[in-house]
């Protein structure tokens, strides 16, 4: 199986919680007051929090 890293770029991350919503696996959590990938093993890599987020602040990369 392969890697893969999810990336939240925290410099244009507008906290609009998106990612939160949309995300079918329950991959992301604010903590400490950022939006952050906790469970990025059971990311199903269907790229629609990359899509929908509004300011294109998160990378999924494999």
């Amino acid at each position: 199986m392969a890697m893969k890293s999810i990336t939240v770029n925290h410099e244009i991350c507008t906290l609009c919680q998106t990612c939160i919503s949309l995300c079918p696996m329950g991959v992301y959590e604010i903590k400490e007051g950022r939006i952050t990938p906790v469970n990025v093993d059971l990311c199903l890599v269907c790229r629609a929090c990359e899509a929908a987020c509004p300011v294109e602040a998160i990378t999924i990369e494999e």
